[in-house]
């Protein structure tokens, strides 16, 4: 973690269930962590939210899933996940994806809002935001509370990899899992659709990889049962396929 970061210790079956939501590893560890053009006065974003109550991704963080009864809804949205095998990543290119943090991907939260993916992220998970002069978009400094491992970073671009934009299900894993025989349309919504997106401390991002739930979980495991909510919903949502140990390790962390 970069000088300016102080540590704190402290989504068709599945599609269905969200829905309802709404209108209602073995063993493993995760890895890792192991100004004069900014303008003041951007609203917090508040605290953050619990994946079952945040189906669209449009709420920030990602906060853990407690009790008896939303952890049993979240084993219920695991359990109907299809699984198979990862197949070759022969032919896999982030470009397959459209370009990096586009703003055109149709069928997403903030498309075509005039800001790029990645600053629509850090406007809607950090605090304290301050912008480049002349801009409501993009962000150059805030505070953000790192729900990978309950890290609080305190961010300015100049030190922009410090915070990196993770996506919950990899590009790579998808395209291994199915996303390769996808259209370049349904690509692009994989790529910047919130739901998929959560920034979070870029050590622990870099540490993660293409990894599924079975090789990598977040260090923090207040968050673990949230997340493989967060990587169920995106696979319901696209009607992805998961590998049986990931599946399998997912329900682990919701008390399965």
């Amino acid at each position: 973690m970069g000088r300016q970061s102080r540590i704190r210790n402290g989504w068709a079956a599945g599609a269905a269930l969200v829905l309802a939501l709404v209108t209602g590893c073995e063993g493993v560890d995760g890895g890792g962590p192991t100004p004069s053009e900014e303008n003041a006065g951007a609203p917090a974003a508040g605290r953050a939210v619990s994946p079952l109550r945040n189906p669209d991704g449009t709420g920030p963080g990602l906060a853990p899933v407690t009790g008896d009864t939303d952890r049993a809804t979240a084993r219920e949205l695991i359990d109907g996940l299809d699984t198979k095998g990862r197949g070759p990543r022969t032919g896999y290119d982030r470009d397959e994806f459209g370009y990096a943090w586009m703003d055109t991907a149709d069928g997403v939260p903030y498309a075509r809002n005039g800001c790029d993916t990645r600053n629509d992220l850090l406007r809607r998970d950090g605090q304290d935001l301050r912008f480049r002069s002349g801009s409501d978009c993009v962000v150059v400094a805030m505070t953000l509370d790192d729900p990978y491992t309950g890290s609080t970073i305190e961010w300015r671009k100049q030190e922009a990899s410090e915070v990196q934009i993770d996506h919950v299900v990899p590009l790579s894993y998808s395209w291994q899992l199915g996303s390769s025989r996808w259209s370049e349309n349904k690509r692009e919504q994989l790529a910047n659709d919130p739901l998929n997106l959560i920034p979070v401390q870029g050590r622990a991002n870099s540490a993660k990889s293409d990894s599924g739930p079975a090789s990598w979980l977040p260090p923090d495991k207040s968050v673990r049962c949230a997340y493989a909510v967060r990587f169920a919903q995106v696979a319901a949502k696209y009607e992805l396929s998961v590998t049986a140990p990931d599946k399998r390790m997912m329900s682990r962390q919701c008390g399965g």
